[in-house]
Parts: C-alpha cells; structure tokens; sequence
C-alpha cells in the first residue's frame, strides 16, 4: 500500500509503522536487503529491552511494586517479539492478504451506495487506528519524560535516571555513558511501542474491510439487477428466454465472490491466530498489573501517567480486536438473510430459474454458518470475549492486591 493511499489515514499510518519495524512488501532487491536490516534491527531492541527488564526483575525480587513494573515491561517487550516471528514465518500469506485487499476491496468498481459503505469502514479504522497509536506512543513519551524530570535537580556528579535500571558495572551516570544509554534506551523503548501496536492495527484494518465487503455482498443480493420488476415489465421480462440465464450469471457470480471472502477469512484465521492468542492471554494480564500501578499507593505521579495511558491503549486494542472480529461474524452470517430476502420469487420457472433456486438453497446453507477468527481454536473472538477479558483481569486484579497486602504484614 503506498502512503496515505486514497487519503486513507489509517492505512498511511499502518503501512508507515509496518515499514519502521521491517515487515512489509518490497519491490526490489535493495528494498529487501534494508527490509531485512530494519527488521533485524527491531528484533535486536527488542531482544535488548527484553534482556534489561528481566536483569531489572531479578534485582528487584526484594520490592514488590518494582518487581510488578519490571514484570509489565517485560510482557510489553516479549508480546511484540511474538508478533514478528509470527508474522515473519507466515509473511508469504501476510503479503497476499494485504495485496488482495488493496486490489479486490480498495480497487474495486462500486456504486455510490457501495462507497458510501466503503467510506463508513474507513471511518472506522481511521478513529480506531488513530486512537491507538496516539495512546500507546504518549505511553513511551511517558517513559522517556519521566528521568528527565528526576534529572532536572540533579548534576553529573549525582546518580542521574535511566528511563530504566541498567545493571552493568559501568560509570552511567557521567557523561558521555549516560547519554549514549539513554538513547539506546529510548529507540529501543520506542521500537516496543511501534511493535506493540502496529501489527494489530494492521489486523484491524484488514478484518474491518472484510466485513465491509460482507455487507457490500448482501445489498448485490437483495437488489440484484433487473429482478425487481413487476407487473407489465415483469411480464415482458419473463418472457424473454435469456432472462433466466442472465440471472443466474449474476448470482455465480456473486457466489464466487462470497466463495472468495470465505477463502480470505481463512487466510487471516492462518496468519493471525496465534497472535490472537498471546495477545487474549496476556491483555488481562496488562489490565490487572497497569491498574494495579496507577492505583497502588505512593506511586509517583509520572507512573500514574505510564500505566494510564497503557491501560487506556491496551483497553483500545483488546476493543479493536473484538470489535473487528465481531463484525465479520455480524456481516458474514448477515448474507444468508439478504440473499433469501432478495426478489429472485420474480425469476420465471425456466430452467436456469429452477436450477437458481437450488443452488440458493446450498448458498444458504454454506452461509449459515458464519465466519469467525480463532484462538487457535480455543475460543471465538467477539465483542462477548471483550467482557471475559475484562472479568479476568479483575479476578487477576484481586488476587494481586491481597498478595500486595500480605507482603506488607
């Protein structure tokens, strides 16, 4: 997709941040040698923030509350880490669902009902998409202020913060170590953030456009050229002996379009169920261990802020995910109500007329059962997922608090 395609916000931010980590399509052989070094760059700031948090864990078994902050940030570093590899081992299938989808559904000839749709769905993905980034990036800018107002009294010769602890047996409070660290850290906490959304906001993009393309199938049903007619012009066209077949050219048509989502659903279901599944498996986690900071006491102002914005953004992207989820349930079982609710009771009983009502029967039945994406088979993800996660998280929430307190006594 080419930047701010078709003025399309969303998927100018998508394709940006895709690019910054180093998975997305190339065009040449150079484009894939720096595709290649950018990715192997993102993996090693990831590895490195990894490496940081988990040494800063162990240090920090004595204290409780550092030790529920080292433990946060690893799962923010690890769950992106997940996500590339992921990606990287089906990136021949990846590619193919973004090139299908700016070919198929941004390229395609509609009417101006079918725009309008279009234009709804890219709403959507552009509130979401925005709202996501937006919070996750003031999530990493909070980590970067937060030394920098603790170093604001401080000189060289006093123990300057690091937005987080190094253990190395290094001068990094003098310059130029503290400095050089500081970056370093910085591009690496900055590379966890565009890893810990982009990858999702892609996901949305890509299943919000499916159901789109769901409901654009069920008004080509329902309002099927030339077989609204009544009364005279009915007549007429029934009597005409290639009116029956022109119909049922029509509907093949549209069934392999509808044969054609059903086979793009299970590409996503292949590419993105185990990331489903991390991400279920941990959002409950981030809720409880982000709500357990912002509201444990004595945390300084500036980790209030972190973990807000954490909350809020992880909030966002377990919503994106549902949400987007649920609609291709919503639309794709939709279609078996508008291709029965269509006017084909006007087709005369030729035989493409008789041969049409048969295969809607089989349409109908293929089409009853409606389309989901998986965690890798555990669960169906929908909005009612949103709400078990959320019960989860506070069940996690609980038991936490009670342990903090039998830590204080």
């Amino acid at each position: 997709m080419s930047f701010f395609y078709s003025g399309d916000t969303s998927i100018g931010l998508t394709s940006i941040y895709m690019k910054l980590v180093g998975l997305w399509m190339v065009a040449n052989g150079v484009e894939k040698r720096i595709r290649n070094i950018t990715l192997i760059y993102t993996l090693s700031m990831l590895i490195f923030a990894v490496a940081v948090m988990v040494v800063d864990m162990c240090y920090s078994c004595g204290d409780f509350s550092a030790c529920v902050f080292a433990v946060c940030t690893v799962l923010s570093s690890i769950v992106p880490f997940i996500k590339i590899i992921i990606l990287y081992i089906h990136k021949d299938e990846f590619f193919h669902l973004i090139l299908y989808l700016e070919r198929n559904f941004l390229h395609a000839d509609y009417n101006d009902y079918e725009r309008k749709i279009l234009f709804g769905c890219k709403r959507q993905c552009t509130i979401l998409i925005c709202l996501s980034t937006l919070l996750t990036q003031f999530t990493v800018i909070c980590y970067i202020i937060k030394p920098i107002i603790a170093n604001i009294s401080r000189n060289e010769t006093e123990n300057r913060v690091l937005p987080f602890n190094l253990w190395v047996d290094l001068p990094l409070t003098v310059t130029p170590y503290y400095e050089i660290t500081f970056c370093i850290q910085t591009l690496s906490a900055y590379h966890v953030g565009v890893s810990f959304f982009c990858f999702d906001n892609c996901l949305c993009i890509i299943n919000l456009h499916t159901a789109s393309q769901f409901r654009i199938l069920q008004y080509r049903l329902a309002n099927m050229p030339d077989l609204k007619c009544e009364g005279k012009q009915q007549i007429e066209k029934s009597s005409s002996s290639n009116y029956s077949d022109n119909c049922y050219i029509l509907f093949k048509k549209y069934t392999r379009q509808h044969q054609a989502l059903l086979a793009y659903c299970e590409i996503i279901e292949k590419v993105f169920t185990e990331i489903i599944l991390a991400e279920l498996l941990t959002f409950s986690l981030f809720i409880c261990l982000d709500g357990f900071q912002v509201l444990m006491p004595g945390a300084s102002l500036t980790t209030r802020f972190i973990f807000s914005f954490h909350l809020i953004a992880c909030l966002c992207q377990l919503l994106m995910l549902t949400y987007s989820c649920d609609r291709i349930i919503q639309e794709s079982a939709n279609v078996r109500i508008a291709v029965y609710n269509g006017p084909w009771v006007n087709l005369p009983l030729t035989t493409s007329g008789m041969q049409f009502r048969k295969d809607l029967i089989f349409f109908i039945m293929r089409s009853s059962e409606a389309c989901c994406l998986t965690a890798k088979g555990f669960v169906t993800v929908s909005l009612e997922t949103y709400t078990k996660v959320l019960s989860t998280a506070v069940s996690y929430f609980t038991l936490l608090s009670q342990s903090e307190e039998a830590s204080r006594l």
